[in-house]
């Protein structure tokens, strides 16, 4: 009894010494430190709120009173009927396949670009192949004899190494001579399955607007419903295409190129100067580019194009730091030469650095992840610190409003959307420092792995098998998330037993998601 009584006392002036140096901390230090974090928050989500409602209103005034692009711009369908012209009045296209270890979807874009209505005379198709396993390389290159058997015109190949990734490999096909008469460039990774039209919807414009580098598609999802990590994917995928790209289309003629599911003019691309792997958002890159040199970027809402989301967790968060990283590194890279540009005006600069950029680029990872995790929890620990109510709730919640209507479908998953991106942005704000800071996982490039039907498959193939739990550590067990899944419950905690603000309730709610994905409980897991 004498030693339980002995460890109680002392566990007792630990923890009195600990109170001790808190109190003693907390006035001089920590409160004037955290009131200026959280007036750094909240200007920060002002400047988020102000970009939100700025492209609200402007999608509104869009939709309703500016006529679609195929009436702004000169747009004319392709001529199949004249005889004596032939196939000869269509622009020789080169369509651009990337791949890498793609084994279960290659056949898929492949099969679509084959497929595409255009003279087979006036299509060049060339699947570049940078796979390292010498069995799947196999299978692409048999795919592409086999459509080359029916009389298209397709190229496999293959590179000595993967030098500058998918840059490399887009910047290497466009090299050879075979596709020197092309006019028009067109690419699709390997998990996109463009319909036969996409041509003739898109190159119209291209054709008689001389000013116009780009038309970008919209992307759709074939798995958006396989997971409710693809359906979260979904809902702010869609608000990038349905909002920003529309708006930046409308106003500036200027957006980020997406990577696939679009087509460029060649000349615009060796006028700014090719592909660069600079960065890992190598189509970012050119388009920033090719908009200082003038060129006109043109979105279109109804040309979809399918194709596949990531539905691991591991393959998501990859992908994720890729996007998160790569434009923070671009913008380091290139803000002051968008500043000292003298062909695009003053307004355009701002929008491109400003908004583009540092808005929606930077300062919406950062307000998520710091205001959320960090700081507002950390408030309900010094009480002297107070967050204005408005500035907690108001605002995220107009801005969280805002961010769904891209996906009217998904409306009831909003609040658990809200936590996982609250999650999200811990990935996405690390990474963008490493960008910013070009530290050392700034190059780092992942492919995003693909499961086509390969689950599908073997679900019909075989009797269900239960979800692997995989390692303790490593791919399921991510110590950050548990990390600051015990961090937010202390906060919670503190609340309930000494608080009066009573955010423990989304306290306790986010320590649940961060809790769900430091398990790995989270999007399709592989059977081993």
């Amino acid at each position: 009894m004498g030693d339980i009584s002995t460890v109680q006392a002392t566990i007792g002036d630990i923890g009195g010494q600990i109170g001790m140096m808190w109190e003693v901390l907390k006035a001089p230090l920590l409160v004037p430190m955290l009131k200026v974090a959280v007036y750094i928050c909240i200007v920060m989500e002002l400047m988020l709120f102000i970009e939100r409602l700025y492209m609200g209103i402007v999608i509104i005034l869009v939709k309703v009173f500016m006529k679609k692009p195929d009436k702004r711009y000169k747009w004319e369908p392709m001529d199949d009927d004249d005889l004596e012209i032939g196939s000869g009045g269509f622009p020789k296209v080169l369509v651009q396949i990337p791949m890498f270890n793609e084994k279960e979807v290659y056949k898929i874009s492949i099969g679509a670009a084959c497929n595409l209505s255009w003279p087979s005379d006036r299509l060049v198709i060339q699947v570049l192949d940078d796979s390292t396993d010498p069995i799947v390389k196999d299978m692409v290159e048999t795919e592409c004899l086999r459509w080359a058997s029916k009389g298209l015109n397709i190229t496999y190949q293959i590179r000595e190494t993967r030098g500058g990734y998918k840059a490399g490999a887009l910047k290497e096909g466009l090299k050879h001579n075979y596709v020197k008469d092309c006019e028009y460039v067109v690419i699709f990774d390997a998990d996109f399955r463009p319909e036969p039209d996409f041509l003739r919807r898109s190159i119209p414009f291209l054709i008689h607007n001389p000013k116009i580098a780009l038309v970008q598609g919209r992307w759709r999802f074939v798995n958006a419903n396989e997971c409710l990590l693809t359906r979260m994917q979904e809902m702010s995928l869609d608000y990038h295409f349905t909002v920003e790209q529309e708006v930046g289309s409308s106003t500036h003629a200027f957006f980020g190129f997406n990577g696939t599911g679009g087509i460029w003019r060649i000349a615009a691309i060796d006028e700014a100067g090719g592909w660069k792997d600079r960065t890992t958002v190598e189509d970012m890159d050119l388009a920033v580019r090719a908009s200082l040199k003038g060129w006109k970027f043109v979105y279109l809402g109804d040309l979809q194009v399918k194709s596949e989301l990531p539905s691991t967790f591991k393959a998501f968060r990859f992908q994720q730091h890729r996007w998160s990283c790569g434009p923070a590194n671009l913008f380091r890279k290139m803000v002051m030469e968008i500043v000292r540009n003298k062909r695009v005006n003053v307004w355009k600069k701002f929008y491109v650095i400003y908004s583009f950029f540092f808005v929606r680029k930077i300062i919406a990872h950062m307000v998520t992840f710091f205001f959320f995790c960090v700081v507002l929890p950390l408030t309900l620990l010094v009480p002297e610190v107070e967050v204005p109510i408005w500035a907690a709730i108001y605002i995220p919640c107009i801005i969280t409003t805002l961010n769904s209507v891209g996906t009217p479908r998904s409306i009831h998953l909003l609040f658990y959307w809200i936590l996982f991106e609250n999650v999200m942005a811990y990935h996405r704000t690390k990474a963008t420092f490493i960008g910013l800071l070009e530290a050392k996982r700034a190059n780092e490039w992942v492919v995003t792995e693909k499961l086509g039907d390969a689950l599908k498959n073997k679900d019909k193939a075989a009797k269900p098998v239960k979800k692997a739990r995989g390692p303790l550590f490593g791919d399921r067990i991510l110590p950050q998330e548990l990390g600051f899944a015990v961090f937010l419950f202390f906060c919670g905690l503190y609340d309930v037993l000494y608080g009066k603000r009573q955010y423990f309730v989304y306290v306790f709610l986010q320590v649940i998601t961060f809790t769900i994905a430091g398990f790995g409980y989270v999007g399709t897991i592989v059977p081993s």
